[in-house]
């Protein structure tokens, strides 16, 4: 049952980015300056040359593009949960579809990275010791995720938008594998602000981030939720979302 209940959730997010895939490039400026910190954090760790990386839940490609101008990469693998996402896979990269839970893996890799992708894997230590043994000795894992305050105004509403698996900083020191060895590792949160509960919703439609709501909005539910959010968070700049942001690279023995 567990296991049916995991694809479903997979089938369900995979629809909601699906349904974002237009909208997200321009609408995730937040995933975006994730995905550049993370790819500067790269920049100042990892070796310039390598070759074979894997980078999982491409999205539009805000890591991938910058990896690639960064990077001399002889062996591109590329994956994501939507197979559209091929599209925005670079020449000469290999893309794969799918969950990465399921996908087989590349064998010795050089590195293994991905942006805000992390808190959707529901088993993430099992994940984990899987790309423990495809990468290389001295290889690179390079992920960020997003901690317990990810969205906590939605959820303190009692939204079940949330992702499975938000982890603060100090949380991935207990789940890395052993032979894994943390190299950097920090979080910052931002908050982004929006005029209105209707925008705000937007946005998150646009993103495709709340994949995990089971939600059907009525007016009376839309008029219900801005006046709760106005009460309880609103401020003169407008409505808050919090983003809660994680970076981790860790590099194998």
């Amino acid at each position: 049952m567990k296991d049916m209940n995991q694809t479903m959730q997979i089938s369900k997010v995979a629809q909601s980015f699906q349904r974002g895939l237009k909208t997200y490039h321009d609408s995730a400026t937040q995933q975006a300056q994730i995905a550049q910190r993370l790819s500067g954090l790269m920049a100042q760790h990892l070796p310039h040359h390598m070759n074979s990386a894997l980078e999982f839940g491409i999205g539009t490609g805000h890591l991938t593009r910058v990896l690639i101008k960064n990077s001399k990469i002889d062996h591109l693998y590329l994956n994501d949960l939507v197979s559209d996402c091929a599209e925005f896979a670079p020449r000469g990269a290999a893309f794969i579809g799918g969950p990465i839970e399921s996908m087989a893996l590349p064998q010795n890799l050089d590195l293994i990275c991905s942006a805000s992708t992390v808190q959707w894997v529901e088993d993430l230590p099992s994940l984990l010791e899987r790309f423990s043994d495809v990468l290389a000795p001295g290889g690179w894992l390079a992920v960020s995720g997003f901690g317990h305050k990810q969205f906590h105004e939605l959820r303190a509403l009692g939204s079940t938008a949330a992702a499975p698996n938000y982890m603060d900083a100090a949380d991935w020191r207990f789940i890395l594998p052993q032979n894994m060895t943390i190299r950097h590792l920090s979080q910052a949160q931002t908050t982004e602000w929006f005029p209105s509960a209707l925008s705000l919703l937007k946005h998150l439609r646009d993103t495709g981030v709340n994949g995990a709501t089971n939600r059907s909005w009525t007016t009376q539910d839309l008029q219900g939720f801005e006046t709760e959010y106005a009460e309880r968070f609103g401020t003169n700049e407008g409505l808050p979302l919090t983003y809660d942001p994680v970076w981790i690279l860790a590099q194998k023995a």
